[in-house]
């Protein structure tokens, strides 16, 4: 796969696109798109947000944000340092509560709802920088994710009652199908901080999916990568997709990765919705260019 760019270049959306076509990204793409059933239907799409905004002091963070992720879609949201893209997801996950607007999953009000029960409701995300509990195993680690739907009291832990024993055996089975599906199952009794970067990044989203998710939201996964870990990355992403069937909105500077992958995207700039749509249009969209990409 040809070498890949993990900040902005300074070349024209139209430059990307066309390295991305020469790549065969686009039939990808296209193929992954039948395959995860993104085409239109009845069904209430997997997140809707509606006129969503938050200020911090006089600051308009986010400005009457507005989205719609279909089902088993792989959906981008991109915009220059400060746009607004990270208060989205904290939004989204109950970091933040908007001062208006409305945000549904699977047709669901999960408006100002806790951070917990927008995990649970089906929610997951991962961060820019990486977030796992570096001091546990490979394998707690994914554990961690699992307590959302394997439980015990605590009494029972402290007893140590054969209900306690039943779920760890659950968990631990778990826990090993979802690193062996990543190739991290050899590494299970390791650190999590001994892992290499881009393993680490595929514990990150491993534990990510052990929470059951509906929605997986991908923060800058390619932050700090190298090219050959990021062009690993867009072939994760896209397994994760049509493996686990997922919809997966993602903020990233990589404009190859984003090009490659996403099917649409939402461009912020200044909190606001500067352009929205298939992703080739929106990168050869001039306000996007002028904005964002630098031309």
């Amino acid at each position: 796969m040809a070498e890949m760019n993990t900040r902005r270049t300074g070349k024209s959306a139209k430059a990307v696109v066309a390295a991305d076509r020469t790549a065969g990204a686009d039939k990808t793409r296209a193929a992954a798109g039948q395959t995860a059933g993104t085409e239109k239907s009845d069904a209430a799409p997997t997140l809707e947000v509606k006129n969503l905004s938050i200020s911090f002091g006089g600051l308009k963070a986010v400005d009457g944000f507005n989205v719609v992720v279909e089902k088993g879609q792989l959906y981008g949201l991109i915009g220059p340092n400060g746009a607004g893209k990270t208060t989205v997801f904290n939004l989204l996950t109950g970091v933040y509560k908007p001062d208006t607007g409305v945000i549904l999953l699977d047709g669901k009000n999960i408006t100002g709802r806790k951070t917990i029960e927008i995990n649970q409701e089906g929610i997951a995300r991962t961060f820019q920088n990486i977030r796992l509990f570096k001091e546990l195993s490979v394998l707690d680690n994914v554990k961690v994710g699992l307590h959302n739907h394997h439980r015990y009291s605590t009494l029972e832990g402290i007893l140590r009652l054969p209900s306690f024993y039943r779920v760890e055996k659950e968990m631990n089975e778990r826990a090993m199908e979802l690193l062996s599906v990543f190739d991290l199952d050899k590494e299970c009794d390791y650190k999590a901080s001994n892992l290499p970067y881009g393993k680490q990044r595929k514990l990150e989203i491993a534990r990510a999916l052990a929470t059951d998710p509906k929605l997986l939201l991908l923060d800058e996964p390619a932050a700090g990568m190298n090219p050959n870990e990021t062009a690993e990355l867009m072939e994760t992403i896209r397994f994760v997709r049509e493996k686990f069937n997922m919809t997966i909105l993602l903020i990233e500077h990589d404009m190859k990765l984003v090009a490659g992958i996403c099917e649409r995207l939402t461009v912020l700039n200044f909190g606001q919705v500067l352009a929205q749509g298939e992703t080739s249009k929106v990168l050869n969209d001039r306000r996007v260019i002028t904005a964002y990409l630098g031309e």
